[in-house]
């Protein structure tokens, strides 16, 4: 007997788990490696991005959406909380057995991040799905922020947490942003890539250029990055 989704997924839909596994790898990496969390993060989001391209030229299931957000929930909430979570124990040096005020504020502001991203995704599939936009900040950029600022030396707790918590806000706000048009969603995803595979060279120069490009749509985008509506992403 075949198992249920044979015949009824695509191979979008396989790219979309390969994404949630590779964050549940993050996640429990992360307890040892925070940087190799941080490029497995990143990969996911490479991941994400693949499965809309292969969706759009080889077609979508019914499921894919579903599993889109499933996954994200996983590779961009959950992954990324964790990250900054033992970053901060690292960098505090705070015992989960013996918990001081340092752990109380660390796992507030991660559990706030996740909680504010599944309702962001929540949102984002009842309301954006096949809109040319989306409100609030995608977790997949508040992530792949998070995980730049990491491997590009940002990696102070107090840093990574004030990011964290600004992204709880920011994910759930009525902010438009557009859609990457697909030029620049292969260069993103060119940089996301050079910074998995050598986050330290050019004195950690890829996931430098990653931060700032992030950064730059996340701050000009809302303003300055509006599609042609009469067009299709080139």
């Amino acid at each position: 007997m075949h198992p249920r989704f044979v015949g009824r997924l695509g191979l979008a839909d396989a790219v979309t788990v390969s994404s949630a596994v590779l964050g549940f790898a993050a996640i429990v990496i992360a307890t040892v490696d925070t940087e190799l969390a941080a490029r497995l993060i990143l990969l996911a989001a490479i991941a994400d991005g693949l499965d809309g391209v292969i969706a759009r030229h080889r077609g979508g299931t019914p499921a894919g959406e579903y599993l889109d957000s499933l996954a994200d929930a996983v590779s961009f909430c959950i992954a990324p909380a964790m990250m900054v979570f033992f970053v901060a124990q690292d960098g505090w040096a705070f015992s989960l057995t013996d918990p001081s005020t340092e752990t109380v504020v660390a796992g507030l502001v991660v559990g706030l991040y996740v909680g504010m991203g599944i309702v962001r995704l929540g949102l984002y599939t009842a309301e954006d799905v096949g809109n040319d936009h989306t409100e609030g900040v995608q977790t997949t950029l508040a992530a792949t922020i998070l995980a730049a600022m990491a491997l590009a030396g940002l990696n102070e707790p107090a840093v990574l947490l004030a990011g964290t918590a600004a992204f709880s806000y920011l994910m759930v706000t009525r902010v438009t942003y557009p859609d990457l048009y697909a030029r620049d969603a292969v260069a993103m995803g060119a940089i996301q890539a050079a910074a998995v595979i050598a986050p330290r060279a050019v004195d950690a120069g890829f996931p430098r250029l990653l931060l700032v490009a992030a950064l730059a749509y996340l701050v000009l985008a809302p303003r300055y990055y509006w599609r042609d509506v009469t067009s299709t992403a080139d």
